[in-house]
């Protein structure tokens, strides 16, 4: 006999004028939610927080989230700005959940200081949000969101504006502790690092719909929009062939060779453009050059000062057949002509 009980997250959901979300996930996976600003990454959260009205369903472990109200859903949410009580205490933040569930003052103070010391700053248990650093609070942010246990968890883009040494520290914690959540997690990120290391599966929306769903890996490796190309650092290109089917072409910046003259020789793909920018990127030199479509290009610190690979530098790019990946709709993978 089929139990009508179904673990997870199940949505097909629309927030009308804003994003249709359709999405099934199993206990204890993370998703996240990649897309360019305006696709309605953060209308799909808040939909599933309660905070904006939504048409469809969206099953958490069998219950339909948008029948019951914010307050009732067992959903942590985690905005970027913390908004933390300002008020209260680190320790007091945390247990306010737990609290405000009927939990006793003693069970909830407990909760609240197992999860400060998760996170590394039970020692600052006692301070307000105003004694603390971006990093620590966001830390408090993210431990009152776990404090009431909830099967659903809901990160909206919470290492934004956090230095760089305090988003990877708090990005290595939050990995620690979601390999042993057994609730979903969804995580609204601008940052490829995120996706790749956090998350096990990838939602893209562009344009209010889900452009692409799939592993990290075959995400980065097939990506299906500008967005998440410029995200994993690779260049893509829409080709139609003769039948009007279309192609979809991926090159790394590496395999781009940059000349002041039109190349002649054996590369089959050539554009012609201006540099827009020009920035350090790692050992290299990165170019964005204003072509169609616009393409990255790196080049080494001395071919850039050779060229004079400047903003506004005309420019020709090329890329050899046997250093492209061709795929379709049907996602056959290609290399070069093979």
């Amino acid at each position: 006999m089929t139990s009508p009980y179904s673990p997870g997250l199940q949505v097909d959901l629309t927030v009308p004028g804003r994003a249709r979300v359709e999405l099934d996930a199993e206990p204890g996976a993370v998703i996240a939610v990649i897309g360019p600003n305006g696709a309605g990454k953060s209308s799909f959260v808040r939909a599933l927080a309660g905070l904006v009205a939504a048409d469809g369903t969206a099953l958490l472990d069998g219950t339909d989230l948008l029948t019951l109200s914010a307050r009732d859903r067992e959903v942590g949410l985690v905005f970027q700005g913390q908004l933390l009580f300002p008020h209260l205490s680190a320790l007091d933040n945390v247990a306010f959940g737990p609290r405000s569930r009927g939990r006793s003052r003693r069970d909830a103070d407990r909760t609240a200081q197992d999860l400060l010391d998760t996170f590394g700053i039970g020692h600052l248990a006692g301070r307000r949000p105003r004694e603390l650093s971006g990093g620590q609070a966001q830390r408090v942010a993210i431990a009152r969101a776990l404090a009431t246990e909830p099967r659903l968890l809901l990160l909206d883009e919470p290492f934004t504006g956090l230095d760089v040494t305090a988003a990877m520290a708090l990005r290595i914690e939050l990995a620690q502790h979601l390999a042993s959540f057994d609730g979903v997690t969804v995580l609204v990120t601008h940052e490829a690092i995120d996706a790749l290391t956090l998350a096990d599966q990838v939602l893209v929306l562009d344009r209010g719909r889900v452009a692409q769903h799939g592993t990290p890996q075959h995400v980065a490796a097939r990506p299906a929009t500008d967005h998440v190309a410029r995200l994993v650092g690779v260049n893509l290109v829409r080709e139609t062939d003769a039948t009007g089917v279309e192609a979809l072409t991926t090159f790394s910046p590496r395999d781009v060779t940059v000349s002041l003259r039109r190349p002649e020789g054996s590369a089959r793909l050539q554009w012609q453009g201006s540099v827009a920018s020009a920035q350090q990127h790692g050992d290299a030199v990165r170019l964005l050059v204003d072509c169609e479509p616009p393409l990255l290009a790196d080049v080494t610190p001395q071919a850039a000062a050779e060229l004079g690979l400047a903003p506004g530098r005309d420019v020709w790019l090329s890329v050899k057949a046997t250093a492209v990946r061709r795929y379709g709709s049907a996602d056959e993978d290609q290399r070069g002509d093979r």
